[in-house]
């Protein structure tokens, strides 16, 4: 696998500087080298993946890290928990019969993205809030949140969530770019940490103040005109399945001035149409500050098409949501 590993990554043009064995010698390896990305496997001899990614969080090494291993549905919350530890992408190894193509192309579509990702350093000073000089004054109201999300968004919400009080204004929906399979067991993580309850939308749910929904993977997640929800199974719209532009639309709709957008790191546009739709019915608009995002992507459209009604660091949302929203 280091060899498929090699060669692959040599072919996409990048420069592999070490492999190793295990996860003792991954640290050493990025303390001597200081590589931009790790590849990192989850089992391993030794300290395993989910440890060198906690380690690295104790660090001052600006490394970007891309997960490849055995993932599969039976086994989702081993890729969340990698997520959520800070690794910006998953691939999954081959598996017997697959197309060895496909793998090599994703593995270094991922790396390449790693490699720009914007690191995270966890001593950063964060950014003080800004709010665009266009902003509209709460009302005072309860209102419904949608938060969108991609490459970054497990950690991310791992911070973000639990810092959230319950009841949270009318209700919470949350859209976050996964495989099907995967999404339960993000939510199983968020619900353990946070005041919020948290599960996966099966459709047909009414919104609740003490309840976050989340879009489960392969499907669309949709609100309907009596304020419950749908799961929608058409086509992925740019490659994304769920989309949450279609959430955010729905929102706009049903919801008008008493819905707030919350957009989080993420690579993209995802998110830019269904905001503009709920700008023109007059509801709110929060994006995550580029110091805090892993990629800033979908807040970045927001913010330059002068949609965002503020602009906060990650550690200072919290507040800005439950303000908003009227907690």
């Amino acid at each position: 696998m280091r060899r498929l590993l090699t060669d692959a990554l040599g072919k996409h043009g990048f420069d592999v500087v070490a492999t190793v064995d295990d996860g003792d010698q991954a640290l050493a390896a990025c303390v001597d080298l200081r590589p931009d990305v790790l590849s990192l496997d989850l089992a391993m001899p030794g300290l395993d993946g989910i440890g060198v990614l906690r380690a690295l969080r104790g660090t001052d090494l600006a490394v970007s890290v891309v997960v490849v291993s055995a993932f599969s549905p039976a086994h989702g919350a081993r890729a969340v928990d990698a997520l959520a530890e800070g690794a910006v992408e998953l691939v999954a190894k081959p598996a017997g019969g697959q197309n060895l193509n496909e793998f090599v192309a994703d593995l270094g579509d991922k790396v390449r993205l790693a490699a720009a990702s914007k690191h995270r350093h966890p001593a950063a000073t964060p950014q003080p809030p800004r709010v665009s000089p266009a902003a509209r004054r709460p009302t005072g109201r309860a209102r419904t949140v949608v938060i969108a999300c991609s490459t970054g968004g497990p950690q991310a919400l791992t911070e973000l969530l639990p810092k959230l009080p319950s009841p949270l204004g009318a209700g919470t929906l949350l859209v976050q770019h996964m495989p099907a399979g995967f999404t339960s067991s993000l939510a199983a993580r968020l619900d353990n940490a946070s005041a919020l309850h948290v599960c996966e939308a099966h459709g047909g749910e009414s919104l609740d103040p003490r309840t976050v929904l989340v879009a489960p993977g392969g499907h669309h997640l949709r609100i309907q005109a009596d304020r419950t929800t749908a799961l929608d199974d058409q086509d992925p719209i740019g490659a994304l399945r769920p989309r949450a532009d279609l959430t955010i639309a729905d929102a706009a709709r049903v919801f008008g001035v008493d819905a707030l957008l919350v957009v989080l790191t993420g690579m993209g546009r995802d998110g830019l149409d269904g905001a503009r739709e709920l700008h023109r019915h007059g509801g709110r608009i929060l994006t995550e500050a580029e110091s805090s995002c892993t990629v800033y992507g979908m807040p970045r459209v927001i913010a330059e098409a002068g949609l965002a009604d503020g602009v906060y660091d990650l550690s200072a949302l919290p507040e800005a949501i439950a303000r908003e929203a009227g907690a």
